[in-house]
C-alpha cells in the first residue's frame, strides 16, 4: 500500500506543468524557423536556381544540378538585360558573341576579321537576292543561303522524303492562296457556258479539218466557292503543319546550329513564322531568337493572318 505522500509525489510527476505544454507547443513552429533560417544562409553562401531549387557557387552562370542560367548579363551594345547562354540582343537586335562565328559557330579568338573556318566576314554578309546586311549564314528577310555550308544544308534537307511531301503540300497551298473562288451563281453559270463554247469552238475547227465525230476532251473547272476554298485550305494547313512539327528544331547546345537547321528547312511559298521555345514568341525567323537552341518550329500563318510576329530589325 502507498501513503499519501507517496501518492502525492506520483501525481505531481505526472502533472505537466503550463510553461512544459507551452514547450512543446512551441518546438513543431520553430521547426519551419529553423528551415528557413538555414535556407537563407545557404543563399547567402550561394545562388539558388529559381527551376529547381539547388544551391550554387556564388559565381556560377549555370545551375549544376538542372543547367539551367541562374544568373544574367547584359549586351554589350545596348546594355539590355539577358541570359548567359543567348549570343543575340532581342532588344537591339545585334549578335554578341565575339569568339563564336555567328555563321557556323566555330570558336574565334576575337581579332579575326573573317572565320578561319568558313571564311565568313565578322561584320556580316550583304545576301546577294535582296541586298539585306546578315550576320547569320541565312539571309533573315528572303532565305537566302549566304554560305558553302548553308547551301549544303539545304541540299541535305532536299533528299529528305518530309520535306520533298513538304514542299509538293506548299504548292497546293499556293495555288489555292492565288484562286479566285466564285462569288455569286452567276458566276458558276458563266463558268459553264464557257465550257460548252470551248467545246462547241474545238469541234467546229475538227470538222473543218475533215473530222467527222470529233472527241472534245472534257475540261473540269477548278474554281470553287469560298467556303470549297477555305475548307481546301484548312486541310492544307493541318497537312503542313503535320510536317513542320516533324521537321521541328530539338533542344541543342549550338544556338548557331539550331539557326541554320531552321532556316535550311524553311520552305519557300507559304508564309511562315518562327516559335521559339524559349519566350513562345512568333518571330519571322530564327534569327531573331536570342536562344533558338532551345528548339523551336515554324507555322503556317497564310496571306491574311493577323498574328502578331516579332519582326527582326
Amino acid at each position: 500500500m502507498m501513503t499519501d505522500n507517496q501518492l502525492n509525489n506520483e501525481q505531481t510527476q505526472r502533472t505537466v506543468r503550463p510553461q512544459q505544454v507551452l514547450k512543446r507547443e512551441e518546438q513543431p513552429e520553430q521547426e519551419p524557423v529553423l528551415m528557413a533560417q538555414a535556407m537563407q544562409q545557404a543563399q547567402a553562401e550561394g545562388k539558388c536556381c529559381p527551376f529547381c531549387g539547388a544551391i550554387n557557387a556564388p559565381e556560377a552562370m549555370f545551375c549544376a544540378q538542372c543547367g539551367q542560367p541562374i544568373s544574367k548579363t547584359t549586351c554589350p551594345h545596348c546594355g539590355a538585360e539577358m541570359d548567359p547562354d543567348a549570343d543575340f540582343c532581342e532588344v537591339c537586335h545585334r549578335y554578341i558573341k565575339k569568339d563564336v562565328c555567328s555563321f557556323c559557330g566555330a570558336h574565334l579568338t576575337g581579332n579575326e576579321a573573317y572565320c578561319p573556318e568558313c571564311g565568313s566576314p565578322r561584320g556580316g554578309m550583304v545576301c546577294p537576292t535582296c541586298h539585306t546586311l546578315n550576320e547569320f549564314a541565312f539571309c533573315k528577310k528572303c532565305g537566302t543561303a549566304l554560305t558553302e555550308e548553308a547551301r549544303q544544308m539545304m541540299k541535305e534537307m532536299q533528299k529528305s522524303p518530309d520535306y520533298q511531301e513538304l514542299l509538293e503540300i506548299v504548292q497546293d497551298y499556293s495555288r489555292l492562296e492565288n484562286a479566285l473562288p466564285y462569288n455569286s451563281e452567276r458566276d458558276v453559270v458563266r463558268e459553264q457556258m464557257n465550257i460548252k463554247l470551248r467545246e462547241r469552238v474545238l469541234t467546229l475547227l475538227a470538222k473543218d479539218e475533215g473530222v467527222e465525230n470529233p472527241v472534245i476532251p472534257k475540261v473540269e473547272s477548278k474554281r470553287m466557292t469560298k467556303e470549297e476554298l477555305e475548307e481546301q485550305k484548312k486541310i492544307k494547313i493541318k497537312m503542313l503543319s503535320s510536317i513542320l512539327d516533324k521537321l521541328a528544331v530539338s533542344p541543342m547546345t549550338s544556338p548557331v546550329k539550331a539557326r541554320n537547321y531552321a532556316m535550311a528547312s524553311k520552305p519557300v511559298g507559304v508564309r511562315l513564322a518562327w516559335v521559339c521555345n524559349y519566350k513562345h514568341a512568333m518571330h519571322s525567323s530564327p534569327c531573331g531568337c536570342a536562344k533558338p537552341h532551345m528548339g523551336g518550329k515554324w507555322v503556317v500563318l497564310g496571306k491574311n493572318s493577323t498574328e502578331e510576329i516579332k519582326d527582326d530589325k
